[in-house]
């Protein structure tokens, strides 16, 4: 017997197409995706994101989500 398969998503990160599973938050992908999360901001269906909201909210089906990476120098 095959285990269940979970359902999936399709969403635009950074401009290019991705499955990813059906409950995923934008914390849980950050995390997954081995992003450091101080350094980054997001931006959520063009509105930015504030970090304290990352772990509570669920990315849907079509959501498009920039993630903009800080550079430092000098």
């Amino acid at each position: 017997m095959e285990p269940p398969v979970k359902p999936t998503i399709e969403i635009a990160l950074n401009g290019e197409p991705h499955t990813i599973p059906k409950g995923t938050t934008v914390q849980g992908l950050i995390e997954k995706l081995g992003i450091q999360p101080d350094r980054v901001a997001i931006e959520l269906d063009r509105q930015i994101l504030p970090r304290p909201n990352w772990p509570t909210r669920n990315l849907t089906q079509g959501s498009q989500l920039e993630v903009v990476h800080f550079v430092g120098g000098g």
